[in-house]
């Protein structure tokens, strides 16, 4: 008997030598799609890196085995195999292969992660913060007194979200305006605005959006939802130019503000008309809200194929394990094909009505992606609903492009064929 015990450890040791890597499959086979990526992260946070397999099984990652690891995928539920070095092998040569649209990535340090994200407690809910949260990815959160101190630069990845850069308190007063929560946000915007010396609160606004601007300039990444992308570029095209009705900032929006603007100043957008009506919740012509005609079982968006040999950053942008997504709502639902300028990358779209969903542009030594729509498991998040489970929507292919951006930043640079 204890012949066959020593037998049965010592196979079982030489078969542990040979696991020489932990496979995460990001396929339908996964379990938990969205806490894998926290497990990568892990990883780079604990000194190691990790290998993103670039449109294998749904873009899986691998990473050198340790007891430690695999405890950790068990604790958080997250899928994966135990590989010998054989197959990996097998697995990287697959992989290399020209004629495959395939290729790998290395992760090698975890990046430094803010979010733009107001002090006091609002009726809604950041997407971003709660996929982050879910999959034990930290992050830091950062508003107008930070951007404004210079603190931008301390980090590798920002995050807009919701966030109305134009100094018209999200556009909320026809609504809200006697609510508390919108008395309040109102009082505590002003007040910062006077703290940094600032007449208004769009003339605040504009000087953050343009430290953004600077950030993303320097090297900076950043990721922008819902109206945060729609109101950064009209804060930008709009500098010096007062869009603001009087209930916003005290007087009159200039009537000549259209014939104005810069679009040259913007990240992605351009020709694009303003929402001069201070009792409209949109802000300019750029989202499709008002005038969309698909029905919601019909709502979905197709991720692009790209190719992962030569075009790495979009290819690592769009991995998941489905390419058509289910489509959801928000202030700024989807981008007008129209309005977008023509070197911008479109990533995933509506065919039904012609709208961008999801791109992604370079600006100075930087990078930014815009994501429209509010929550992707909530398809009309109204002000006041109850922040979504993400432990019900483990596998969600639409926040799975959210954490892409997020592990974007830790990969090893490599210049791009031509």
């Amino acid at each position: 008997m204890l012949r066959w015990r020593l037998t049965i450890l010592s196979l079982l040791f030489s078969g542990l030598c040979h696991a020489a890597s932990i496979l995460i499959p990001m396929d339908e086979e996964q379990k938990n799609h969205l806490k894998a990526y926290g497990i990568a992260f892990w990883t780079l946070k604990n000194n190691q890196e990790a290998d993103w397999l670039l449109n294998y099984r749904g873009g899986s990652f691998l990473i050198k085995y340790s007891q430690t690891l695999e405890s950790e995928c068990k604790i958080r539920d997250v899928s994966y195999d135990v590989i010998a070095d054989a197959k990996v092998n097998s697995i990287l040569n697959e992989i290399s292969d020209p004629s495959v649209n395939m290729d790998l990535v290395k992760l090698e340090k975890p990046p430094k992660i803010a979010v733009y994200s107001p002090k006091n407690k609002l009726p809604w809910d950041d997407a971003v913060t709660m996929v982050l949260s879910y999959a034990e990815i930290p992050y830091d959160i950062v508003y107008d007194d930070e951007v404004l101190k210079g603190d931008l630069p301390k980090y590798d990845w920002l995050h807009l979200h919701h966030e109305d850069f134009t100094g018209q308190y999200g556009r909320f007063f026809s609504a809200f305006r006697n609510a508390g929560w919108y008395i309040e946000d109102v009082k505590l915007q002003e007040a910062t605005a006077k703290k940094n010396g600032f007449k208004k609160v769009s003339e605040m606004k504009l000087m953050v959006s343009k430290n953004i601007r600077d950030f993303c300039a320097g090297g900076g990444f950043m990721f922008a939802m819902c109206s945060g992308p729609e109101t950064f570029d009209i804060a930008l095209s709009a500098a010096g130019i007062d869009i603001c009705e009087s209930m916003f900032d005290g007087d009159g929006a200039d009537p000549k503000a259209q014939s104005k603007l810069d679009f040259t100043q913007t990240f992605a957008f351009q020709n694009f008309q303003l929402d001069m009506n201070p009792g409209n919740y949109e802000f300019s012509s750029i989202d499709v809200t008002p005038n969309r005609t698909v029905e919601r079982s019909a709502d979905f968006f197709t991720l692009f194929d790209f190719s992962a040999k030569w075009d790495v950053v979009p290819t690592m942008l769009t991995q998941n394990h489905e390419k058509v997504v289910k489509g959801f709502m928000g202030q700024t639902t989807a981008f007008k094909k129209d309005l977008i300028k023509p070197e911008v990358l479109i990533m995933g779209e509506t065919k039904i009505n012609n709208e961008a969903r999801y791109i992604h542009g370079e600006f100075g030594k930087g990078q930014w992606t815009f994501y429209g729509g509010h929550d992707p498991e909530d398809y009309q998040h109204a002000v006041g609903d109850p922040p979504t489970d993400l432990s019900l929507h483990p596998n969600s292919p639409g926040y799975r492009l959210i954490l892409n951006n997020v592990l974007f930043p830790a990969a090893k640079k490599k210049k791009q064929k031509t």
